[in-house]
């Protein structure tokens, strides 16, 4: 995995608030009106949460495994893990679902940490293609199993709400690494299990 860049500074939180109040005035509304006296502040604690991923670093969520696993080396699949993330174009929200697989070797991990690690990356800007990349490349480096694949399926506000305004469009991507990429009854045998609904 390629090192981050580095962040730029972080302004403070009153810059961030006064930078709410300036797309408010931009929107050609007033940020002194009643209803808009605390939007700056709630629009900042807001953002903390939208975009708590970059506070976590998901290869330490991946980090304690465990070895007793009884000899078991077939797909572990978590399926429907929610997923909500944020356009870096538009920042407008990208809704959907996440499925996660690996094929373990010797160790696996706790399935929440799984979860944990789509939310890390989801709450950040994001373009989808990206997301799916960077989930399924930070479990096979850390968990080093057979196989990895991130199957993503999720709806872009950038494009029900604005622009072509297309309701009902899903787009899919996904990342097949080992197994996955190599074995097309491996692949198959995982493609049902996502399609399938018990």
């Amino acid at each position: 995995m390629t090192a981050p860049a580095e962040m730029p500074s972080r302004p403070s939180r009153s810059e961030a608030e006064a930078a709410v109040r300036t797309l408010i005035r931009w929107a050609c509304d007033d940020p002194t009106r009643e209803g808009l006296l605390d939007t700056p502040s709630r629009v900042v604690r807001a953002y903390e949460e939208l975009f708590s991923g970059y506070q976590v670093d998901p290869v330490a969520l991946l980090e304690r495994t465990f070895d007793e696993v009884e000899g078991y080396d077939e797909i572990v699949l978590l399926k429907n893990i929610r997923l909500e993330s944020y356009c870096e174009h538009h920042m407008v929200p990208i809704i959907g679902h996440c499925h996660v697989a690996y094929l373990p070797d010797r160790r696996v991990v706790g399935i929440s940490k799984l979860a944990r690690v789509v939310e890390a990356y989801g709450k950040r800007l994001q373009i989808q293609e990206k997301l799916t990349a960077q989930i399924a490349n930070t479990i096979d480096a850390v968990l080093q199993p057979r196989g990895v694949a991130v199957v993503i399926e999720s709806a872009h506000q950038c494009m029900t709400t604005r622009g072509v305004h297309q309701t009902g469009v899903t787009m899919v991507t996904s990342r097949m690494l080992g197994a996955f990429r190599d074995n097309f009854d491996t692949r198959r045998e995982l493609l049902s299990l996502i399609q399938s609904s018990s």
